[in-house]
C-alpha cells in the first residue's frame, strides 16, 4: 500500500503540516511531492521533471519528505496498536486517547504507553499480587502516622512481616516513578546535557585488543563525542575488549527527582525517598542509558552513512576517459600481471599473463608482448590496478616505447575481486576465470567508472567508515539511493548499458532491465525512445519515469539523445517551428536558442523551471556532468614507506574521506592520513569542506611510523 492510501483515515493536512514544519518547506510543495511519491514517481524523476509541482525541490529535500512520510506512517501504526492494547485492558479514557492521538513524537508516545505495557513478572507486579498497592498509595500520601502500624495491616500468608510489606510497597512506588513521563523527561534532559561516555579495557584483554588502546581508559561528553569514536568504542565492546557505560552525576539527578515525590518530613516520606532512589538506580538510569546508547549509535550511524554516501557519489561521478581502446592490467609478482585488451565499448578482445617482476623477471619478453598488444589492438590508454606491484608495473609500462602516444593511468582496484567472483561477472564472462574478470573491471573503470562500479556492492568499494558496524538496512537504502541518483544524473545509453546499470534507471528495476536486454537481443538496437513501449511489461508509468534518463545517440530524433523528456518534445517542436527551423538545426545553435522567449511556451503545468532546463539541454544535449580525467604522476623517488622522510612535499590523490580526516595515496602501498586538524589553518567541522575524493593535491609528511606502517600527512603550508 502507498503512503497516502494507508493514512487516508487521517486528515492529510496534519501530515503535510508536520512535514512542512519539520523541513521548513511550503505546505503546498510538500503536498504535491507526497502526491507524486504516492503515484509511483521516483526521486530523480520528481527532481528533474516536476519542478513546477514541487517548487524546485532537490533530491535531498524530496528524499527527506519521503522518509518523514514513512516515519509518520509507522508512528500512526504504532499509535493504533497502543490504543487497541490499552482499550483491551479497559483503561482507555477520552483524555488518554486524545493524548495518544495528538502525539507525533515516538519517545513521548512510548512514555505514555509504558504504564500500560504488558510486563514480565516484575518486583512491583509480585507486590501487587500480594495486595500491597494500598500500602504504596498510603505511603505516597505521606500522611503523618505510624508506618509500622499501617504496614502491619497488610501482613498475610504471602507477606511475612512489616518490612516485607514495606519493601513491596516501595517496589510499587519505584515502578510508578519509573513510568512517570515527566520524571523520565527530567532524567532524559540531564543525560542530554551532561552524559559522559566511558570505556575501559576488560582485564586480561589488553594485548589481544591492542588496536583499541586509545579507548582502554577513555571518557568524553557524549554530546561532543565524534561519530567515528562512538563506532570504534561500540565495535571494541561487541568484540569483547571494552566495557562501555553512559552516565551522569547521580547526586544531581536525585536532587531533582526526590523533591518531586518526597513532599514533607513524615516517616512515610522517608520510604518514598528510598523508593525514588531505588527507582533511579535500578530502573530509570539503566533504561535512559540504554536509550541514549541507542540514540548516540543511531546518530553515529547517520553520520557514517552520510560520509559513505558522499564518498560513493564522488567515486561514481569520477571523470571517465570515454570510449577508447584500453589495456587493463591487474599487477602481481609471482602470479604475474594479468592483461586484457578492451574495445571502445569495453568488450574483451584478448587476455594473457606476463611476468616482468620477481621471481620470473621476464622483463624483455613481457615488454615486447605489451608493445605488440598496444599495436595490434590499437590501444589508446593503459589502466593499472593500484594493488600489489602497482608502482613497479607502472614504471615498467611507462619505460616502454610505443608507436604512438599511450596514456597510462593508475586505477583503484577496490572491489574488483568482489566483482570478479560475483554472479554478474560469471554471467558476463562465463568462460574466463576471476583473474581475467578482475583485469576487465580495472580497464572498464578507466573508461566509465559509473557503469562498472554499479556492479559492485558499494560496501566493497573501500570508501566507507565503519560500514560494517552501522545499521545495514539504512546503509543499503542510502547507498542504493546514491547510485540511483548518480546513474540518472549522468544518463544511460539504452543500446550499450548492462542490465545492472539499467536496473538503477528511474522507473525500471531488475525485471524491466532484463526485458530491455532481451528485447535488444531479439530486435537489435533501439531506434527511438518510443520503441521502449514495445518492451514487455514496460507500461506508461515506467516509460514516463525512465524515458528522460535513457539516451539513444543514433536516433533519428536528436532529442532522444538528450535529457529533454518525451512529454516536452511538442514544446521543442513548436519552438523550432516558430523560428522557421528544424529541431535538428535548433540543437547546439546558441544564437537561435538565446532568441527564444520562454514566456510564450508557459502553460499550467510547464513553467519557467522546466523551460529553462529544456533550453540548457538544447544548448548542450546529452552533456556529461562529470569532469575530464586527469593524469597524476607520483614522485618517482618514493617507492616504499622507507623512502619517506619528515618534511617531504609529495603529490598524492585522495582515496577515502572520513569524519576525522582523509587518506591520501602518495604512490606506495600504505596510504597516509591527513587528520582533520591538519587540513587547514582555520577550524573545519567536515573534511569535505577542504577535499574531495580522487582530488589531486600536494601533502607534507609529518611523521612515519615504520613499525605500525602509519604515515601522518598535512595540508598546512602546502601549495
Amino acid at each position: 500500500c502507498t503512503f497516502v492510501s494507508q493514512i487516508n483515515h487521517l486528515p492529510m493536512s496534519v501530515i503535510i503540516s508536520l512535514i512542512s514544519k519539520s523541513l521548513n518547506l511550503s505546505a503546498k510543495n510538500v503536498e504535491s511531492t507526497v502526491k507524486l511519491i504516492d503515484e509511483g514517481a521516483t526521486i530523480p524523476f520528481i527532481s528533474r521533471y516536476r519542478k513546477e509541482a514541487t517548487g524546485g525541490l532537490d533530491e535531498v529535500q524530496i528524499s527527506k519528505i519521503k522518509d518523514l512520510s514513512e516515519k509518520f506512517l509507522e508512528l500512526e501504526k504504532r499509535k493504533e496498536f497502543i490504543l487497541k492494547s490499552i482499550s483491551e485492558q479497559e483503561k482507555l479514557t477520552p483524555d488518554l486517547e486524545k493524548q495518544i492521538s495528538e502525539s507525533w513524537d515516538s519517545t513521548e508516545l512510548e512514555d505514555i504507553y509504558l504504564p500500560f505495557k504488558p510486563k514480565r513478572q516484575t518486583r512491583a507486579e509480585k507486590a501487587r499480587k500480594k495486595g500491597l498497592e494500598g500500602l504504596a498509595k498510603w505511603l505516597m500520601s505521606q500522611l503523618s502516622g505510624s508506618v509500622s502500624s499501617k504496614a502491619s495491616e497488610f501482613i498475610n500468608e504471602e507477606v511475612k512481616d512489616e518490612e516485607d510489606a514495606l519493601q513491596g510497597a516501595r517496589d510499587i512506588i519505584a515502578e510508578w516513578v519509573n513510568e512517570d513521563a515527566n520524571t523520565r523527561q527530567i532524567v532524559r534532559n540531564i543525560f542530554s546535557r551532561e552524559a559522559v561516555i566511558t570505556s575501559k579495557v576488560i582485564s586480561g584483554k589488553e594485548e589481544e585488543g591492542e588496536k583499541y588502546a586509545d579507548y582502554f581508559d577513555f571518557s568524553a561528553p557524549l554530546a561532543r563525542c565524534p561519530s567515528h569514536r562512538i563506532l570504534a568504542i561500540r565495535r571494541g565492546e561487541s568484540e569483547g575488549f571494552l566495557r562501555v557505560s553512559i552516565s551522569v552525576d547521580e547526586d544531581k539527578c536525585l536532587e531533582r527527582l526526590v523533591p518531586c515525590y518526597a513532599k514533607n518530613n513524615t516517616e512515610a516520606a522517608d520510604h518514598v525517598e528510598d523508593a525514588v532512589v531505588d527507582a533511579y538506580k535500578r530502573l530509570l538510569k539503566p533504561s535512559i542509558e540504554t536509550e541514549f546508547a541507542a540514540l548516540s549509535k543511531e546518530k553515529a550511524d547517520e553520520s557514517a552513512i552520510s560520509v559513505f554516501a558522499d564518498n560513493l557519489r564522488q567515486l561514481l561521478l569520477a571523470p571517465p576517459l570515454g570510449q577508447q581502446r584500453i589495456l587493463g592490467i591487474d599487477p602481481g609478482y609471482r602470479t604475474g600481471c594479468k592483461l586484457v585488451c578492451l574495445d571502445q565499448q569495453g568488450n574483451l578482445l584478448h587476455n594473457e599473463t606476463i611476468y616482468p617482476h620477481p621471481p620470473q623477471n621476464e622483463y624483455s619478453k613481457a615488454g615486447n608482448k605489451v608493445v605488440k598488444l598496444v599495436s595490434t589492438y590499437k590501444i589508446d590508454a593503459i589502466a593499472i590496478g593500484n594493488g600489489t606491484a602497482s608502482r613497479e608495473t607502472e614504471r615498467f609500462i611507462t619505460n616502454l616505447r610505443y608507436e604512438k602516444e599511450v596514456k597510462v593511468f593508475v586505477v583503484s582496484e577496490s572491489g574488483a575481486s568482489v566483482y570478479s567472483a560475483s554472479k554478474i561477472a560469471r554471467e558476463e564472462f562465463p568462460n574466463y576465470d576471476v583473474t581475467v574478470r578482475g583485469a576487465v573491471s580495472i580497464g572498464r573503470r578507466l573508461s566509465d567508472p559509473l557503469a562498472e562500479l554499479v556492479k559492485i556492492d558499494p560496501k566493497s568499494i573501500g570508501v566507507g567508515q565503519y560500514q560494517h558496524d552501522v545499521d545495514q538496512n539504512k546503509l543499503k537504502k542510502a547507498l542504493d539511493q546514491t547510485v540511483e541518483s548518480c546513474v540518472n544524473l549522468v544518463g544511460v545509453n539504452l543500446n550499450t548499458a548492462s542490465k545492472h546499470l539499467l536496473t538503477y534507471v528511474s522507473g525500471l528495476g531488475d525485471t524491466l532491465a532484463q526485458n530491455i536486454i532481451d528485447y535488444r537481443s531479439e530486435n537489435g538496437p533501439f531506434r527511438s525512445r518510443s520503441e521502449l513501449k514495445k518492451v514487455p511489461r514496460l507500461g506508461p508509468k515506467a516509460f514516463e519515469q525512465s524515458a528522460g534518463f535513457l539516451r539513444i545517440p543514433d536516433s533519428t530524433n536528436p532529442l532522444d539523445n538528450s535529457a529533454v523528456h518525451p512529454e516536452s518534445y511538442p514544446i521543442v517542436e513548436k519552438m523550432a517551428k516558430d523560428l522557421n527551423t528544424s529541431v535538428k538545426e535548433l540543437i547546439n545553435n546558441k544564437p537561435l536558442i538565446d532568441s527564444i522567449e520562454i514566456d510564450r511556451y508557459k502553460t499550467d503545468s510547464v513553467g519557467e523551471e522546466t523551460l529553462t532546463d529544456i533550453l540548457l539541454e538544447l544548448e548542450k544535449p546529452g552533456r556529461d556532468p562529470r569532469s575530464k580525467v586527469q593524469l597524476l604522476e607520483f614522485d618517482p623517488n618514493i617507492r616504499t614507506i622507507n623512502d619517506l622522510k619528515e618534511g617531504m612535499i609529495l603529490p598524492g590523490i585522495v582515496t577515502n574521506i572520513t569524519n576525522f580526516g582523509c587518506f591520501v595515496d602518495v604512490g606506495i602501498k600504505e596510504n597516509g592520513l591527513v587528520h582533520i586538524s591538519e587540513m587547514a589553518n582555520h577550524f573545519i567541522s567536515n573534511p569535505g569542506e577542504v577535499v574531495s575524493l580522487h582530488q589531486h593535491l600536494n601533502v607534507k609528511v609529518l611523521s612515519v611510523d615504520l613499525e605500525r606502517k602509519r604515515i601522518q600527512l598535512s595540508l598546512k603550508g602546502v601549495d
